[in-house]
């Protein structure tokens, strides 16, 4: 089931101040423009690297689900990992089979790349919190 690493979310107070250490301690230059994602509570902004993509998270608004997470690491961190999957649906049923928690009502949202997500609880991953994208249809 599992498909290509599509990103690695970190959380940030700033998206601004992050961008700077991708780009000028790691030499990123293909960084895309920041965009409002309401609906999950978060900045985006995108850094391409040759194979994979980093997506820099900030709050938006004061019911950002990633107040928590920046209230216990204040200079941010990774936030969770995200896999492409064929089918979301398919996905989410083969990880509820598998007793994991799908997290939220376990209906599929809308991502950051403009695809269904969901996000598996981190207490059955090993830890970490996992984020299930449906591929994308055209490159992104």
């Amino acid at each position: 089931m599992i498909g290509r690493l599509n990103h690695v979310g970190i959380a940030t107070p700033s998206i601004d101040k992050a961008v700077a250490v991708y780009r000028d301690f790691l030499g990123a230059t293909k960084i895309h423009e920041k965009f409002a994602l309401p609906a999950q509570g978060v900045w985006v902004c995108f850094v391409d690297t040759p194979n994979s993509q980093i997506e820099l998270i900030e709050p938006y608004g004061d019911d950002s689900p990633i107040h928590g997470f920046l209230k216990k690491n204040p200079a941010g961190g990774q936030h969770h990992v995200c896999f492409e999957v064929p089918d979301i649906i398919a996905a989410r049923d083969d990880m509820r089979a598998k007793g994991a928690t799908v997290l939220g009502t376990g209906e599929p949202r809308i991502g950051a790349h403009g695809t269904p997500v969901i996000f598996v609880h981190p207490k059955d991953m090993g830890g970490v919190l996992v984020e299930l994208m449906e591929t994308p249809k055209d490159a992104h």
